[in-house]
């Protein structure tokens, strides 16, 4: 079966850490685009954070930039995202989404109108940041 499994969500201090993992079975995730996505009750699907096949091309969302990294590692087919200095407003549940079509590129990997050309999601981890 071809999918993508989120893992490493949970609860979290504000002020904490948590790695999500994004890992891909049935197919070698090497020649995707990844991106990670969150969503929170209530609100739009919202763009995270991406990183292209290659892992040259990396973006983030301005309310993530300075705290999130993203990373890949092609050789165990998973895609990271570590969450440092969590903020009660990174409470969501986060999606990983993959496509290696060329539509992709680094500026509009998170467009609304485009994530429904994401050839792959995955159910979502809930990340909670509550004291």
């Amino acid at each position: 079966q071809l999918q993508l499994v989120e893992s490493g969500g949970g609860l979290a201090q504000p002020g904490g850490s948590l790695t999500l993992a994004c890992a891909a079975s049935g197919f070698s995730l090497d020649r995707y685009a990844v991106g990670w996505f969150r969503q929170a009750p209530g609100k739009e699907r919202e763009g995270v954070s991406c990183i292209s096949s290659s892992g040259g091309t990396t973006d983030f969302s301005d309310s993530v930039k300075g705290r999130f990294i993203i990373s890949r590692d092609n050789a165990r087919n998973t895609v990271y995202l570590q969450m440092n200095n969590l903020k009660p407003e990174d409470t969501a549940v986060y999606y990983c989404a993959a496509t290696r079509r060329p539509w992709w590129d680094g500026s509009n990997w998170s467009s609304q109108e485009n994530l429904y050309k994401y050839d792959f999601w995955g159910q979502g981890t809930q990340v909670t940041v509550s004291s």
